[in-house]
């Protein structure tokens, strides 16, 4: 049987740091951009959109893994019952 993949604690860190890197960096590029409220609201509003639609994408890509995984294993379980009840030997 199959193990499921696992994410070691060194690999989400650097995740989690890389992510908040990133959007620190933005945000402060944003706040220091030589333009008015208008613009540097608009420019934050869509790291805001970029950022939660990252989430939910993420979310989604999950959810469709974990799904295939599950009906993979209730299907293996389908076969394996099958298989442990046929007797070949058994005249129908």
């Amino acid at each position: 049987m199959q193990t499921a993949p696992t994410t070691t604690t060194a690999f989400y860190i650097q995740a989690v740091i890389s992510f908040g890197i990133s959007v620190t960096a933005l945000a402060v590029g944003i706040a220091y951009l030589p333009v008015n409220g208008w613009v540097r609201a608009f420019l934050s509003l869509g790291l805001l959109y970029v950022v939660t639609s990252t989430f939910t994408l993420a979310k989604c890509v999950r959810d469709r893994q974990e799904e295939s995984t599950l009906v993979g294993r209730v299907d293996q379980a389908r076969l394996d019952k099958l298989l442990a009840e046929h007797d070949p030997f058994k005249a129908d």
